[in-house]
């Protein structure tokens, strides 16, 4: 079935995060350290740790880099004491965002959220605002790239299947995403890599159920809003239900 294309825009996404590569380090080291203080050091019994990692090494994170602070949330070397907070609202036209924040100030990051989300015609919503039209799942995306086409379809829908994959859609511009549960994300991550085929994003991720159709102008302030959120040093991931179109990323 055709579906809305998560690599469609996490390729936007991605060229300009590279010019604020330090910034998604601290992110992702944070990430990988509350990860490792909440389910543990072991990987292959904290789904969300080996998430973290994966994501870490795919942005070039060195080996040692990630050690450290899985050592750190261990309790093994001192470390920053940060909270997990998700703020959840409406962006421009009605688009549910959902915020998910690392914070040591829960006031910074809440003044710097609400910013935000009044300078893009939006507002802060309260808790289960918006949490309930999204669901937790992991992601693979597999598409053309410059070193590959993409891959055949039949051939990547039973290896899917196979390793336990929850479904696959085939999306419009020609690119799949495998979606698992959370807990399993890994290991079809393993068994779709050991069979052959290497996403080009793999990410546990918040889904929305449905995405909200969005005018140019709508589309342009929502990446707006985005780009402010992701300015913060204390702003993790953000989330929404808005189909943007690629020229949103202009």
């Amino acid at each position: 079935m055709a579906g809305h294309s998560k690599w469609a825009n996490i390729k936007h996404r991605k060229a300009a995060q590279d010019a604020k590569r330090g910034k998604i380090f601290t992110k992702l080291i944070r990430e990988i350290t509350v990860s490792a203080r909440e389910g543990g050091a072991d990987a292959d019994s904290n789904p969300r740790l080996r998430a973290a990692i994966d994501k870490a090494l795919s942005n070039n994170m060195k080996r040692d880099t990630v050690d450290t602070a899985i050592k750190r949330g261990a309790g093994e070397l001192d470390g920053d004491n940060v909270e997990e907070i998700t703020y959840e609202g409406y962006g421009p036209s009605g688009v549910a965002v959902m915020v998910e924040c690392m914070s040591d100030n829960r006031n910074r990051t809440v003044a710097e959220v609400r910013f935000a989300f009044s300078k893009c015609n939006g507002n802060l919503g309260t808790d289960g605002s918006v949490a309930f039209m999204f669901n937790k799942r992991g992601v693979l995306s597999f598409a053309a790239t410059e070193e590959e086409p993409a891959p055949e379809e039949d051939a990547l829908m039973e290896a899917a299947l196979e390793a336990g994959a929850e479904d696959v859609l085939v999306n419009d511009d020609g690119s799949f995403d495998v979606y698992t549960t959370p807990a399993d994300f890994g290991a079809v991550l393993d068994a779709m890599r050991a069979a052959g085929f290497n996403p080009v994003n793999a990410e546990v991720t918040q889904v929305p159920d449905n995405y909200s159709a969005v005018d140019e102008d709508t589309a342009k302030q929502v990446v707006k809003l985005i780009d402010m959120l992701e300015d913060s040093d204390d702003v993790q991931n953000v989330y929404h239900n808005a189909e943007l179109p690629e020229s949103a990323w202009d």
